[in-house]
């Protein structure tokens, strides 16, 4: 009788246990929620960006587009990847998350000349000059008229170390500000904090038309530097640049890269493209 009793608390007591894992995984599962899935994951193409229009950034309806990150949605369809845009808070922080396998890539207006050797790269895309902006009643006609003025630019961006390479104007000036974003620059542009913004000219032309309605501001015919855009990729990471650069080489040839420039043709996308 006892040996009866002591089996069926066995049998009772195994059921319970078993049915208590089910519970834990299934409770564990619930809390894992994909969030720790790695960008390595050979599904799924995690771009890193940060909101530079008309390259990428947020549309009204909270939706990532922009003409990198069409691209690279077109690059993920066609590889059967999962596509995912990662915004990239702190400009600053890029590389650390791409080292730290955050992300698979940078793909957001990014300049190739001058860290040729942090990153591996894609062949360049884009051609891009650093134009300035000014106040359209400034009286600033060329760099030359930048003497003693202060400008600004965006920190840690291109635009200041075409400044610092550029001698004759870097000596002329007599303050570089840098700060957050083009969109402050631009508004301190208009309240007098500054009187010249040096920044990208597709994202010039973009935001004096979308966001300040071409009010107020001018775009000099002059050139501050010129530059390339690619995608960086991990240092090393040969594999994954060789795949995304054999499909945007078919991107081009089959004319997809060229229809989706002419979707932002008022930014000056569609003339700067570097064909393969």
């Amino acid at each position: 009788m006892n040996k009866k009793i002591i089996l069926v608390f066995t049998l009772v007591l195994a059921a319970f246990l078993m049915m208590s894992a089910v519970s834990a995984e299934g409770f564990f599962g619930f809390l894992d929620d994909g969030s720790s899935e790695s960008s390595n994951n050979e599904t799924t193409f995690v771009v890193g960006f940060a909101e530079f229009p008309p390259f990428g950034y947020k549309d009204a309806n909270g939706k990532y587009i922009g003409f990198d990150l069409d691209l690279a949605k077109e690059v993920a369809k066609r590889n059967n990847w999962t596509f995912k845009a990662q915004p990239i808070i702190d400009w600053e922080s890029k590389e650390v998350e791409l080292n730290a396998n955050e992300i698979d890539c940078i793909w957001s207006e990014f300049t190739i000349d001058g860290r040729e050797d942090h990153y591996t790269w894609s062949n360049p895309y884009f051609n891009n000059s650093q134009v300035i902006v000014v106040k359209s009643n400034s009286g600033i006609d060329s760099s030359n008229d930048l003497k003693g003025k202060v400008v600004e630019v965006q920190s840690e961006s291109s635009a200041y170390n075409a400044i610092q390479n550029n001698k004759t104007l870097n000596d002329s000036i007599a303050k570089i500000n840098q700060v957050g974003d083009y969109d402050t620059a631009l508004m301190d542009l208009g309240s007098g904090v500054c009187d010249a913004v040096v920044m990208d000219y597709p994202s010039a032309n973009y935001r004096i038309t979308e966001r300040f309605n071409d009010h107020g501001f001018k775009i000099l015919d002059e050139h501050v530097a010129h530059e390339k855009y690619g995608v960086a990729f991990k240092k090393g990471n040969d594999e994954l640049r060789d795949k995304v650069q054999k499909t945007l080489d078919e991107m081009f040839k089959d004319g997809t890269v060229d229809r989706i420039a002419q979707n932002y043709t008022n930014y000056g996308i569609h003339e700067q493209l570097l064909h393969p």
